[in-house]
């Protein structure tokens, strides 16, 4: 119940242990074209090019900043935390001149210093992060991605914590790409990075004056393989048996239905929050920007919070995420992703939470924690 990976479901890992078919075979080349539709499905993106990556998300951020990206392009970077910082980091390393729109880390982007940003350069991309994996704030990319596009800049939107567990509109924001992961909440292993970009991004991309400094993913090379017309050409050995386990994790999701999915994540939350409230810890973001599955809880003073963390592991089994950056020591981050954002999970992670304090000489009840946390349920 930490950042990520979630946990996996038994559906998901029989997917993955199936035979493995060669990555140009007939039958897997069929299987492609449905994690294509099933993608286009959960980003809300009809008229995007929507394929899954080798690698993680953080694959998903390089080849959008190096497709998108050239020496002497300007990029806009939005950072209110660790990721944001990251992909500040990656679009630099594409040659381009970055401007950091720095913000209070915990608190959502806001369009009024992005727009600042935008009118003072000529900016190419405009890139944000969604869901902040290192805080737990949400951002709303539609008002950014109508600036972006006002100024002529194209659009990235770090989607990696969200995908799955809150709506990602990529045709209502009008964003030019949007990636994520598996391991968030789809609850697939790790290893692929579902990625989606559209008409603009082609054209930017073909009219490139230099070669993309990435081969793996460089997205006019891929799409000679996943792009499926007039037939597929060898470009790199597909993770078949993670596609098979991407491919399953998306007929769960589909099965569930997006809204409802949506709504087991939000009552998650509620209940896990209550229950927090219950101990008398707090949350680093407020209330009305807090992401449902990543739940940035503030350590108590005096509270040794890599204790808690190795109790909550050593008596439970169960591992929750520590601060990073800026909130290294601060927080604990409590994942509510996939097939971990389940009643026994939230009461599992309150009594072991509850314990772990406990130890350390707090006065809390686990049964109040558990009595507010099912009064959401």
């Amino acid at each position: 119940m930490g950042p990520g990976p979630s946990e996996v479901s038994a559906r998901v890992r029989a997917a993955a242990a199936r035979p493995t078919l060669g990555h140009l075979d007939p039958a897997f080349q069929a299987l492609m074209e449905e994690v294509k539709t099933g993608l286009a499905a959960v980003f809300r993106a009809p008229d995007h090019a929507c394929i899954p990556l080798p690698g993680p998300g953080t694959a998903g951020m390089e080849a959008a900043m190096l497709n998108l990206l050239e020496p002497g392009d300007v990029a806009v970077v939005a950072v209110n935390g660790l990721f944001g910082g990251r992909m500040a980091e990656m679009a630099a390393r594409a040659g381009a001149e970055v401007v950091r729109v720095e913000h209070e880390w915990g608190r959502p982007i806001e369009p009024e210093r992005i727009e600042a940003a935008l009118w003072a350069r000529r900016a190419k991309v405009l890139a944000l992060v969604h869901a902040e994996t290192s805080t737990g704030a949400l951002s709303d990319p539609g008002p950014l991605c109508a600036l972006a596009r006002e100024h002529g800049a194209l659009t990235v939107v770090d989607c990696v914590t969200s995908l799955g567990g809150i709506a990602v509109d990529t045709a209502g924001w009008d964003a030019d790409v949007v990636y994520a992961g598996t391991q968030k909440c789809l609850s697939a292993p790790p290893g692929l990075a579902p990625f989606a970009f559209g008409p603009r991004v082609r054209e930017a991309v073909a009219a490139r004056k230099s070669p993309c400094r990435t081969w793996l993913n460089d997205l006019s090379l891929l799409m000679s393989y996943w792009g499926g017309e007039g037939g597929r050409a060898y470009h790199h050995t597909a993770p078949v048996n993670a596609i098979y386990g991407l491919h399953e994790a998306l007929t769960v999701l589909s099965e569930e239905g997006l809204e409802a999915s949506f709504n087991r994540h939000r009552r998650m939350h509620e209940a896990l929050a209550s229950g927090v409230a219950a101990l008398g810890l707090d949350f680093l973001v407020a209330k009305a920007h807090r992401l449902p599955q990543l739940n940035a809880v503030r350590v108590p003073d005096g509270i040794d919070e890599a204790m808690v963390q190795a109790r909550m592991l050593d008596r439970f089994g169960l591992e929750i995420g520590a601060g990073v950056g800026v909130l290294k020591g601060q927080v604990w981050r409590i994942g509510l992703m996939g097939a971990s954002a389940s009643p026994r999970h939230v009461r599992m992670c309150l009594i072991a939470l509850a314990d772990a304090l406990a130890a350390q000489g707090c006065k809390v009840s686990i049964a109040d924690a558990l009595a507010a946390a099912d009064a959401q349920l």
